[in-house]
């Protein structure tokens, strides 16, 4: 029972890695599943520090699941986006967000190479000391610091531009939605960026834009045929944290499919949205349960 202690005490941390490297609940699921069939295997006694082992561990396996997925990913239709993960919400009280999990984010560590990503998730997000990502991605620590410092720079020259202000996110969300749904097309044009870009994941399974929509006005009309999509009779609408930030879920209650939407918010107005319509994505949310 010791071993199932001291692993179900790293379980969330464990977890909370392999989706950073690798952008799927589902890579991140088997992960932690492999990691602990690993770590069953081991005697009681020979690892001294299981959570350093543990998170070299699973870094290694999401690692090589990296070189894979690069490869499917390179093929895929339209804009490959992240699977998001759906929560109820934070506490009222939580003022900002976790940029390290934000979809946006997560699409700017996609340009990265896999060296790269595992290198600025494990050090810039896990506080991992060089030597032991060099471990996992077979590099001497020094090569491994040179790999964090350009992911790092690249990371903040592409980042989004966004608040750290709940609150303000959760107003730009709802003006959105209340402007879509009211057909509100110069309320939709005042709450996005002149810039903003829209980037639809449909994965070739449903109809979505296969390039990024650019700018207010496009992206104001292309939300707005969106919404008309959907039959109102049965259409709910949730308000969800969608990777750490206020978000919507919307889902058809007669077909049981379902678009979530994730934002970023800079200084009051929408910056980017990412909208998974893909339900090969979805497949991990409990949508009637919502």
């Amino acid at each position: 029972m010791a071993e199932l202690t001291a692993f179900e005490e790293q379980r969330d941390r464990l977890w909370a890695v392999a989706y950073r490297i690798t952008g799927s609940v589902a890579d991140a699921d088997d992960a932690v599943q492999e990691t602990w069939l690993r770590w069953q295997a081991l005697p009681a006694d020979e690892v001294a520090d299981p959570r350093a082992y543990l998170t070299t561990v699973i870094s290694r396996i999401c690692y090589d699941l990296l070189g894979s997925a690069r490869v499917r990913r390179e093929r895929y239709v339209g804009p490959w986006l992240p699977e998001p993960v759906v929560a109820a919400g934070g506490p009222e009280d939580r003022v900002t967000l976790d940029e390290s999990v934000g979809l946006a984010l997560l699409t700017v560590l996609e340009r990265l190479t896999p060296a790269e990503r595992t290198a600025f998730i494990l050090h810039d997000v896990f506080s991992v000391p060089f030597p032991e990502i060099a471990e996992v991605v077979g590099r001497s620590p020094e090569s491994v610091r040179q790999l964090a410092s350009r992911a790092r720079k690249r990371v903040r020259a592409e980042a989004p531009r966004r608040s750290v202000d709940r609150e303000e996110h959760r107003r730009a969300v709802d003006a959105f939605l209340q402007a879509v749904m009211g057909g509100d097309m110069d309320g939709l044009l005042e709450i996005l960026d002149p810039e903003v870009v829209w980037r639809s994941d449909g994965g070739g399974k449903v109809a979505a834009a296969r390039l990024p929509v650019l700018g207010n006005e496009k992206v104001a009309r292309f939300a707005q045929r969106l919404a008309r999509g959907f039959d109102p009779a049965t259409m709910l609408v949730h308000h969800r944290d969608v990777n750490g930030a206020p978000g919507l879920v919307i889902v058809d209650s007669a077909s049981v499919q379902a678009v979530v939407f994730a934002f970023s918010v800079h200084q009051g107005l929408i910056t980017e949205i990412d909208v998974i319509v893909n339900p090969d994505k979805l497949r991990h949310l409990d949508l009637p349960n919502l």
